[in-house]
């Protein structure tokens, strides 16, 4: 699976194409933030839950996207999304590379199949190019964790029932190179950031983690590895009605074998129940999300341990012109166990607020300001000498620079 998967990802890269066939769009995201006066970010190694924390410079290059796109017939795409950003193991990293085949029908149906890597459809909140939302310049607790654990390696189905009322729509997936989905979310958690995974990226381990379980800092984990060589889905169906709104349920699985691993790391079983609506009034805008899952690893043929996990949000937002503004609040939870009992250390529970204000003043550049208020409580950071509920407050400005 991974040979082919490489080649069609090579193919969405390298692709001849003629001007008119073919299409980019990216942008450079330019940040100035105050970030948060407490723990490192997790991705440094810390228990912070933002993207930025403490011993951050006030000025960031937050990274570039690109996405390259060509049609060579109308009912064949081909897109390679990439990524210049300073944090990621390597300088260039892919997003997505994949080819979608969509037959043109004159009818109420119509169907699509999608072959390669790319981010599965859970979100009505990251809409745009690059995993990225399109009210807020960071996610919901949700999608930042589809973004940093999820990637679709494989082939997805779609079948459309398109009527006067609204367009119906079932979709599935098969897929693998997805095994250790759910580390994170078992050793650090829940977290907020608008940094989605390469496919090539590894991404750090929480210090504390690797203190509480007698090892020694700093680590990295692969995300996107196959240890089993078992097919994972997920299948869901979505109603999008004429009048605005729309609404989806989804299942994920990834039948990973939890005992299964490649050196010290190992498979994640992870699963998860997911729904989502929006509904648009007018100017405003109304999303909301929730998800409830479970991840396992049984490293030995007596131990084992879970972690349960919920999360939900609510955004409003209005548009006018220019201009947009959002408010998000969003809850969070996990509560980890083992072959022993109960796991206070990593088992947490938080709340973010998110308030935004974009204005797009000409057609290649988009300014935000942004204020995210965290609160959470994870009994591990006690490993760190520091306090398990931590309050964070991050503001950040960004320009991002759009090329069309």
């Amino acid at each position: 699976m991974r040979k082919l998967l490489g080649i069609i990802v090579l193919l969405a890269v390298a692709v001849p194409a003629h001007a008119d066939d073919f299409s980019f769009d990216g942008y450079a995201d330019l940040r100035m933030i105050a970030p948060p006066d407490g723990d490192r970010p997790w991705l440094e190694g810390g228990l912070g839950k933002l993207r930025y924390g403490k011993g951050d410079s006030s000025f960031q290059f937050s990274g570039a996207v690109g996405e390259a796109a060509w049609m060579p017939a109308p009912e064949l795409l081909v897109v390679a999304v990439g990524r210049i950003e300073p944090q990621q193991k390597t300088f260039f990293d892919l997003l997505e590379g994949y080819v979608r085949y969509r037959p043109v029908s004159t009818t109420p149906w119509r169907w699509s199949v999608k072959a390669g890597a790319f981010f599965a459809p859970f979100s009505l909140e990251n809409t745009e190019i690059g995993w990225s939302p399109y009210w807020t310049i960071t996610p919901s607790a949700i999608n930042s964790w589809f973004g940093d654990e999820f990637r679709t390696m494989g082939a997805e189905f779609t079948l459309e029932w398109r009527i006067e009322q609204g367009t119906l729509t079932v979709m599935g997936s098969g897929f693998g190179v997805n095994d250790p989905a759910g580390v994170m979310m078992a050793d650090r958690g829940w977290s907020m950031d608008d940094r989605p995974t390469g496919l090539f990226d590894h991404l750090r381990v929480p210090d504390a983690t690797l203190i509480l379980f007698g090892d020694t800092p700093p680590d990295r984990t692969p995300i996107f590895k196959e240890f089993d060589n078992r097919v994972g889905w997920y299948a869901g169906a979505s109603w999008d009605d004429a009048r605005q709104w729309r609404i989806e349920l989804i299942h994920y699985d990834n039948e990973a074998n939890p005992s299964a691993h490649e050196d010290d790391y190992f498979a994640w079983h992870t699963k998860f129940w997911d729904a989502g609506f929006s509904h648009h009034i007018g100017e405003f805008t109304v999303i909301a999300q929730a998800l409830t899952g479970s991840t396992v690893i049984s490293p030995s043929p007596v131990f084992s341990a879970t972690t349960d996990y919920n999360s939900a949000f609510a955004l409003l937002g209005w548009e006018r012109g220019d201009w947009r503004v959002a408010g998000r609040a969003d809850i969070f939870h996990t509560r980890s166990y083992n072959s022993f009992g109960g796991s206070p250390a990593t088992s947490e529970n938080g709340y973010a607020f998110t308030a935004a204000v974009s204005w797009l003043p000409k057609d290649w550049l988009k300014l935000t300001g942004e204020i995210l208020s965290l609160t959470s409580k994870r009994g591990e950071r006690a490993v760190l000498g520091i306090d398990p509920e931590q309050a964070e407050t991050q503001f950040q400005l960004s320009a991002k620079f759009f090329l069309d």
